[in-house]
């Protein structure tokens, strides 16, 4: 499988077990939602930063994979500050940067097959009371770590196509070939699935 995120290295955060750190974030996230206090949330975004940082990722990758999420901040930051007040936007903005530096600091020093892996052994009760089969929801999340970052780097590749053609700005001429890009790409996988059995 493609590490399309993880970042080879020998830090204290990539040493820990893959279960522990999934442990740690469902704990600290979980635990940033009943913070209220923005100078406690800029402690805990400060903590994720330094996390993200320790794993050695480059500061253009980290800018590849967080760019989008600019865009998203502002919008829920204006929507906060309007209705709620500045301050509470500011605990929004600080919780939210918080939840994605611990989530991102976890897939940068973990390798996904890892993290599959833990997620198939946390199923596996479901799976013994006959509500769902592990290895099948392992491999959807498997897929879906594997073709996130693919469908991201289509849109950019189109987007840069389109803008070359003068149809930028035209939604159509960016949902279109990534929607038929994406379904040929699915019925691929599909397809090579079927052929493993």
């Amino acid at each position: 499988m493609i590490e399309p995120l993880y970042v080879r290295g020998r830090s204290p955060l990539h040493r820990l077990p893959a279960a522990l750190k999934l442990a740690a974030l469902v704990a600290a996230g979980a635990g940033l939602f009943l913070v209220r206090d923005p100078r406690l949330l800029g402690v805990a975004a400060g903590v994720a930063g330094l996390l993200v940082w320790s794993t050695g990722a480059g500061a253009a990758a980290l800018w590849r994979q967080t760019r989008g999420l600019l865009w998203v901040l502002a919008a829920i930051g204006l929507f906060a500050g309007l209705f709620q007040g500045w301050l509470h936007a500011l605990g929004v903005l600080l919780r939210i940067v918080a939840l994605v530096g611990l989530a991102l600091a976890v897939t940068l020093s973990t390798r996904s097959s890892d993290l599959i892996a833990v997620c198939e052994r946390a199923l596996l009760p479901l799976q013994r009371l006959g509500l769902l089969d592990a290895g099948k929801v392992a491999l959807a999340l498997a897929l879906a770590l594997r073709f996130v970052p693919e469908i991201w780097r289509h849109f950019q590749e189109i987007r840069e196509a389109q803008a070359a053609r003068g149809l930028a700005r035209h939604p159509l001429a960016l949902v279109v070939p990534l929607v038929v890009r994406t379904l040929k790409r699915a019925d691929e996988i599909a397809q090579a699935i079927d052929a493993r059995s």
